[in-house]
């Protein structure tokens, strides 16, 4: 099992760039793909980018966002730049064990075993 803990959220302009970070807790993160969704207000919680087998990302972020992990530091990150007042949400990171997956732009949520608490991005027009 794995707990994560997001961080780096917070309130910035329209244009401005972010990084989140999850970090994980245990010995074998790097056995986990990983992977950021987001929920804004009164929406379901929609897949951003992933990595696994494969680096994979929302069409609503590609281009302006970067998923990376560092295995040494049980930590993933999210790069957001050129942020859009629409990508406004808590930000999730969420991981998958049980061997090498390939992600596609419309994964659910169901195919993550294991959540963090959410980090959350306001971006003002």
């Amino acid at each position: 099992q794995v707990q994560l803990v997001e961080s780096g959220g917070g309130l910035v302009q329209a244009g401005a760039s972010l990084i989140l970070s999850c970090t994980a807790s245990g010995r074998t993160f790097s056995s986990y793909a990983m992977g950021w969704f987001r929920q804004a207000p009164g929406k379901e919680r929609e897949f951003v980018s992933a990595i696994g087998g494969n680096t994979v990302y929302a069409d609503s972020v590609k281009g302006r966002f970067t998923i990376s992990r560092d295995n040494a530091k049980n930590t993933m990150y999210l790069q957001m730049s050129s942020l859009k007042p629409e990508d406004t949400a808590v930000y999730y990171c969420a991981a998958k064990d049980g061997g090498i997956w390939y992600f596609s732009p419309d994964t659910r949520p169901q195919a993550f075993n294991y959540w963090g608490q959410g980090t959350q991005v306001t971006v003002s027009s």
